[in-house]
């Protein structure tokens, strides 16, 4: 069975187990961190993936791997995945839980990205016009990149705004090219 629908029905089953225990907040948070683990950490999967580790060791990592007091659901669900030999879609589980939750609160991701760090005054600014035109939470990260020169980039859905130096340089190199 493919993969990538594996990890979206056990995600689904666990998005529809929160809802019902009204801890979908707390699990986001968990399968956030699982995914960092997975991410920062690479040892990780090829231990999850290990045939030899025993699967309480297997359990007691994974817990781990989500952070501090992890909660009784997240527990049972990475009990079922071991139990059903699903490890190693595990880490697809927790991307799929994290859109899943995201779209279900109407939660858009939306960044800023600029040439120097700015105020919190302009970075709410910002995350409040991105809200306002969503109709919905952001989640709005912000960036320094010194390579934009001046001004800023604003991404959010599939919208992107580039109103940085670098490239209006490139507009006019282009131009001059022409």
């Amino acid at each position: 069975m493919d993969l990538g629908v594996i990890s979206v029905r056990y995600a689904r089953a666990l998005l529809k187990a929160a809802l019902a225990d009204q801890q979908e907040n707390e699990l986001y948070k968990e399968m956030q961190i699982l995914l960092q683990s997975y991410a920062e950490v690479l040892e990780l999967r090829f231990t999850i993936d290990n045939p030899m580790l025993q699967k309480d060791k297997k359990q007691a990592v994974l817990e781990l791997a989500c952070g501090a007091n992890v909660s009784s659901l997240t527990k049972k669900f990475i009990a079922l995945v071991l139990k059903e030999d699903r490890e190693n879609a595990l880490q697809f589980m927790a991307a799929s839980y994290i859109t899943l939750y995201r779209k279900y609160k109407n939660i858009t991701r939306g960044k800023l990205i600029t040439a120097a760090a700015v105020n919190h005054d302009t970075e709410t600014r910002m995350k409040q016009m991105v809200e306002s035109k969503t109709q919905g939470p952001v989640e709005f990260n912000t960036e320094v990149d010194t390579n934009i020169i001046g001004g800023f980039i604003l991404e959010y859905d599939t919208y992107r705004m580039d109103a940085s130096v670098r490239s209006k340089l490139r507009k006019i190199l282009t131009a001059l090219k022409k």
